[in-house]
């Protein structure tokens, strides 16, 4: 099912002015400097698994954010496969997006989710403020870090290298809560599932990694 048709049904009956901004502004500190003229314009949309909030050579209408759920950005390849190109979970989506003309890939739920749609004119405008400008430039910075460091990850030759770099790179002390399915995360590496199970395996053998469902914690 394709968003882009039923976007001004959904907008005209799910005015985020009903949200509770101090509890999300708490969940998504970079909200809490969203001017109130942004605010007032802004939708909530309630969307279901497989639907697409928008499609490759569509013109950019609004800036999402991903509140629950997960939207994926995909594109693909000349054999028909697809390529992730981001994973938004709680986050915006498709930054790059603020100043073309049009999409460059699909953006798809993966699973049912609840974003912010903010009008991309009102978001253009409320850049002008210096607090909303400033966090949205840390954030963007943030972004380019997880980007490069993806890359370096993909250039690793073996699996058990992603592995480590991605437990030492998104972890905590060597230790890392995986807040997607084993699948989800091999897709992610560049890897099989079949290979990642066995990677994690012979990890876990060898005494390097403690595997305790989406935990892992390494020795």
């Amino acid at each position: 099912m394709a968003l882009t048709e039923t976007i001004p049904k959904k907008l005209d009956r799910a005015l985020a002015s009903g949200l509770d901004w101090k509890s999300l502004t708490r969940a998504a500190p970079l909200l809490a400097s969203l001017p109130e003229p942004a605010r007032q314009l802004t939708r909530l949309l309630e969307i279901s698994r497989h639907t697409s909030i928008f499609s490759q050579g569509d013109r950019p209408h609004a800036m999402y954010f991903v509140l629950s759920g997960e939207v994926r950005l995909i594109r693909r390849s000349r054999s028909g496969g697809e390529i992730i190109l981001q994973r938004a979970r709680h986050g915006f989506l498709a930054e790059a997006s603020l100043d073309q003309a049009a999409y460059h890939c699909d953006a798809v739920a993966a699973r049912p989710s609840s974003l912010l749609a903010i009008p991309r004119k009102a978001f253009s405008k409320a850049l002008m403020v210096p607090e909303f400008r400033n966090g949205w430039i840390t954030h963007l910075a943030r972004e380019l870090r997880k980007v490069r460091a993806n890359a370096e990850r993909l250039s690793l030759r073996t699996a058990r290298e992603r592995v480590l770099h991605f437990i030492e790179t998104e972890g905590d002390s060597g230790v890392v809560n995986l807040s997607q399915s084993k699948k989800d995360w091999a897709a992610e590496l560049g890897l099989t599932h079949e290979a990642l199970y066995r990677t994690l395996a012979q990890m876990a053998k060898r005494g390097e990694l403690i595997v305790e469902r989406s935990r892992l914690t390494l020795r």
